[in-house]
């Protein structure tokens, strides 16, 4: 008889934590983390774009080796630092957002490049890329704003009365943002 009134009491905990919405901070936090993970591969795909863009642009502009060379250490910079989603906090994606900013810099750099080089600009090949990468230039917008929307619907329901509770007890932590770098009004203008 007693072991049966702790399997009911166990059942009863087992309902109560699944209309108490544990399930469904559990949803939302794998939702934030698979938003990560579509940043992530935006974020890749770019990186694996600068090895042919940088193989093109030293055909035609040998000399401009130091930008060149920035591009290159920028990249390796970026795609160093891998962050775990279930441990993505302020500093993690403060790190994360400097490196890829570092990298878009050098890119930046490395496309005035071509003004200087008429059949650099010319360059079918050039030209593909320069198409490819402003594609997913986009796409890391796209992806960065649904992270945040995942991330601001999970902080929400999270932070929310009675769910505050139960998020504490389960050590369910809030999501941090992608924010614009600091003193920039606008997105740099990336002429092709």
């Amino acid at each position: 008889m007693k072991s049966f009134k702790m399997l009911i009491v166990a059942a009863l905990g087992a309902l109560s934590l699944s209309s108490c919405g544990y399930n469904d901070m559990v949803s939302k936090q794998e939702n934030v983390d698979a938003q990560w993970a579509q940043v992530e591969n935006v974020y890749q795909r770019r990186a694996d774009l600068i090895p042919n863009l940088v193989s093109t642009v030293k055909g035609y502009a040998a000399h401009e080796s130091s930008t060149i060379t920035a591009v290159i250490e920028a990249r390796s910079k970026a795609t160093s630092i891998n962050i775990d989603a279930s441990k993505l906090n302020e500093q993690s994606l403060a790190q994360f957002q400097k490196a890829q900013g570092e990298l878009s810099s050098a890119l930046s750099r490395l496309m005035a490049v071509k003004e200087a080089y008429p059949d650099l600009k010319a360059n079918e090949n050039f030209i593909q890329l320069q198409k490819q990468l402003e594609s997913t230039e986009n796409g890391i917008t796209t992806e960065r704003n649904k992270f945040n929307e995942a991330a601001k619907d999970y902080n929400t329901y999270i932070r929310k009365f009675p769910n505050n509770l139960i998020a504490s007890m389960f050590s369910f932590e809030t999501k941090p943002y992608f924010k614009a770098e600091e003193g920039s009004q606008k997105a740099p203008k990336v002429e092709f």
